[in-house]
């Protein structure tokens, strides 16, 4: 089984946190099992742009960004180009990932 390293940024400036993910675990998932604040209005399905996260490294071994991920990530508030949703960020390689969560003071799409 795969074991990558999540280091998670914050944009309010609490300390960056690393924590242990195994292949198969999102990046929305890996958070809530660590008491991570990252919004999930639709729980984490792909059907809201809450989760919203900046890849800052690891984008390539997470899996290719759907048309409807994309679509959701439109939505979501100052996307970039390296934007995706936590919940579509699943484990699948051997490199460490680093998000940064932007600020979650919006009620989300």
């Amino acid at each position: 089984m795969k074991v990558v390293n999540i280091t998670f940024k914050f944009a309010d400036g609490t300390p960056d946190k690393i924590h242990t993910a195994v292949e198969g675990e999102s990046v929305l998932d890996v958070a809530l099992d660590n008491n991570i604040q990252l919004q999930h209005n639709c729980g984490g399905v792909c059907g809201c742009s809450t989760c919203h996260v900046y890849v800052e490294a690891g984008m390539d071994d997470l899996p290719e960004i759907s048309d409807k991920e994309e679509d959701f990530i439109d939505r979501a508030v100052d996307p970039r180009l390296n934007s995706r949703l936590g919940c579509q960020c699943v484990i699948q390689g051997n490199e460490d990932i680093v998000v940064t969560i932007p600020e979650q003071d919006f009620l989300g799409h």
